[in-house]
């Protein structure tokens, strides 16, 4: 076969030219292959780089075994197909297993959208989105439809949690209100001396203190503190008129029991004028 011209030199020279270019293409050959062995050129840069070679070696312009090379750039197009298809087989691994990861987040966010535990469940919502950044996104219309239903689920949560928090807020509103009045009744009973209708009322008022329910923490502490205030107040009064009453009694009872010792004294009676005069002494101590 022809495969070429020269006109610079002798046949040998030319021969060994013809060779050389032979050569070259065994080199180039080599590295590509090499290439495509180690490292993760792509099947259609490979591609490109193959029909490149081979055109070369169709055109005969070069002196050696152009079959070999031939066979050498088969060989080379089944390594690149296989890994094409070892490639397409990864990728729709990793495909399913990111649909089945992003599945699996959003049954759970699903489920997490129905909680009523709003501060470990957030937190578990906002873990579940730092975890779907970091998968690969599917096809655009199952990527699209998955979020879609995530998105769903953890504005269901915001909004149940909010509204949650909202009537929360209006509960300890009103028991706020309530407390404002008991503690309003607690002060004005605070200094009254009707102690038994008041001790009774104040046991009253710490029932419905109870039933009230908390109010907000900046207002709780602040009402009852004002609310047991009053009560100190009234039952510390009560306590000293008590104590003031106790001591009188056990002074009348010591005056008592001594003018009973005296009247045993005047029995049996000798001297009646005597023991009339001393009785009715007695009796005026006694009654005064």
């Amino acid at each position: 076969k022809v495969v070429g011209s020269w006109q610079a030199g002798t046949p040998e020279e030319a021969l060994a030219y013809f060779e050389r270019k032979y050569e070259g293409l065994v080199v180039e050959i080599g590295l590509l292959e090499k290439r495509v062995r180690t490292t993760d050129l792509s099947a259609k840069d490979a591609t490109a780089a193959i029909e490149h070679i081979r055109h070369q070696v169709d055109e005969h312009h070069v002196v050696g075994d152009l079959a070999a090379l031939s066979a050498r750039l088969d060989k080379l197009v089944e390594t690149v197909e296989s890994r094409r298809e070892e490639r397409r087989a990864q990728k729709a691994k990793q495909a399913d297993e990111a649909r089945a990861a992003k599945e699996k987040l959003v049954t759970e966010a699903e489920e997490l959208a129905q909680s009523e535990q709003w501060r470990s469940a957030g937190e578990r919502l906002r873990a579940l989105v730092d975890t779907w950044k970091g998968l690969p996104r599917l096809d655009r219309k199952s990527d699209d439809e998955l979020w879609h239903r995530f998105s769903h689920a953890r504005s269901a949560f915001s909004k149940r949690r909010k509204a949650h928090f909202a009537s929360l807020d209006a509960q300890r509103e009103e028991a706020r209100k309530a407390k404002e009045r008991l503690v309003a009744e607690a002060e004005s009973l605070s200094n009254s001396t009707d102690w038994g209708a008041t001790a009774a009322r104040y046991r009253e008022l710490m029932t419905d203190w109870k039933a009230a329910g908390r109010a907000q923490r900046e207002h709780e502490d602040d009402l009852w503190n004002r609310f047991r205030g009053a009560q100190d107040v009234f039952f510390a009064a009560r306590g000293e008129v008590f104590a003031e009453r106790d001591a009188e009694q056990g002074e009348n009872l010591k005056l008592k029991e001594e003018l009973a010792a005296e009247a045993e004294k005047l029995v049996p009676v000798t001297d009646l004028k005597a023991a009339r005069a001393a009785f009715r002494s007695l009796n005026e101590r006694w009654e005064g």
